[in-house]
């Protein structure tokens, strides 16, 4: 995201958090190509049109196609998880453990990130610096065999591909879902599609935040809009890192997607294994894609939409509470005292600059944590638009 784009927004929210009166929120110009867009995933008008690729056009029926698969466990080999075994629509899309197991009781390395927002973000996954777009990420908890997730290698994948062809109900949404193609032929590259048009469609912006700034001044509290103040000043300096209307520095949308930030990724000392700045050996982030010994440690942002209902934190779900993971800012990184990853990461050469460390109260953590709180969006949680299509529907 563009830095004077990023910051503007957040001087203007911070303005309507402390009393100044607005006419409205900033205005969004819409484009009339962007129109269907914004109606197809009903966004108000503070959000933002996300930017879509022109090689996946945003449809209702592949949204539609998606939601059945992002839940249907026969798109794992062993037919034993599904894409919301590790995002659960409850948790936000993500899920309660440290680190999830694979289909194959494969244990994976790193925290299931929440996909709240997710159409706005610039890179995707932890610390990969080449995923730009959904349709490239997809590929890895599908079909990676190291570590495996679902597990749909070369030796497995016409057999899954088959599950979904010869099933009539699945024929008739990939037919509606892809029209225009050239054969009636079930694909890998269909499903991915799909599945990113449904996760795409996962718009949080009703949380008690969002109600504020659209106008309703009895939506936060005065310890909420307190935490927001600290949230965005120079002593916690969190919004460096977790910035715009998805609280993360990895930010695209329709009309800044050609300037948006492609590398948000930092070192935030949370480890310091032998005193050079690295991170355990399983999993050193950016480093182990690039091999540059400056990258150790180096992961992005999370976005922090309902990120109070996300636990455990970091990239491999290491603090257990957000007092824990401010405690770690204001110390400056966390302490391993013993083992093999034993290491000051306030000392860390790589760290970055911004993780400097301040003193603050129990009273000003607490509205922190109160304002983050405040992010938490009970009617996407809750949404019968995202939830499981093969379970029965309560009403609302």
């Amino acid at each position: 995201m563009n830095k004077l784009i990023q910051t503007t927004y957040f001087f203007l929210s911070l303005l309507l958090l402390t009393g100044c009166d607005f006419e409205s929120q900033t205005t969004i110009e819409i484009s009339t190509e962007q129109q269907s867009v914004r109606e197809l995933l009903e966004l108000p008008a503070h959000m933002p049109t996300p930017a879509i690729p022109e090689f996946n056009p945003l449809t209702a029926e592949k949204i539609t196609l998606g939601r059945f698969l992002f839940y249907d466990t026969r798109l794992s080999a062993n037919q034993q998880q599904s894409c919301a075994s590790c995002h659960e629509q409850g948790r936000a899309f993500a899920d309660a453990v440290a680190q999830p197991l694979g289909s194959t009781g494969h244990q994976l390395v790193r925290n299931s990130q929440g996909l709240a927002n997710i159409a706005y973000h610039s890179t995707l996954t932890w610390s990969n610096d080449t995923f730009f777009e959904l349709e490239d990420q997809l590929n890895v908890p599908i079909r990676a065999d190291n570590p495996i997730e679902l597990g749909v290698t070369d030796a497995f994948l016409e057999e899954v591909l088959l599950r979904f062809s010869s099933d009539d109900d699945y024929q008739q949404l990939f037919t509606a879902a892809f029209p225009n193609s050239e054969n009636d032929d079930v694909s890998m590259n269909k499903i991915i599609f799909a599945l990113a048009s449904f996760v795409r469609s996962m718009i949080s912006a009703s949380s008690p935040y969002d109600q504020y700034l659209a106008g309703d001044k009895s939506a936060l509290t005065a310890q909420q809009i307190r935490g927001f103040q600290l949230f965005n000043g120079e002593k916690f300096e969190c919004f460096h890192c977790h910035s715009g209307i998805n609280f993360s520095s990895s930010y695209k949308d329709a009309n800044t997607a050609t300037d948006a930030i492609q590398f948000p990724f930092f070192n935030n000392g949370l480890y310091n294994v032998g005193g050079d700045g690295s991170y355990p050996s399983d999993d050193q982030g950016l480093y182990d894609l690039t091999l540059n010994p400056a990258d150790k440690g180096f992961f992005r942002p999370q976005g922090l939409r309902n990120v109070a209902i996300t636990p455990p934190y970091m990239h491999d779900g290491s603090i257990a509470t957000l007092r824990e993971v401010i405690e770690h800012y204001a110390r400056g990184g966390s302490n391993t005292v013993s083992g093999v990853n034993a290491g000051d990461g306030a000392l860390s050469p790589l760290k970055s600059g911004l993780v400097q460390g301040f003193d603050t109260t129990d009273e000003e953590i607490e509205a922190v944590i109160a304002f983050l709180e405040s992010l938490t969006d009970q009617q996407f949680i809750t949404d019968p638009k995202f939830s499981n299509p093969f379970e029965p529907q309560t009403a609302q």
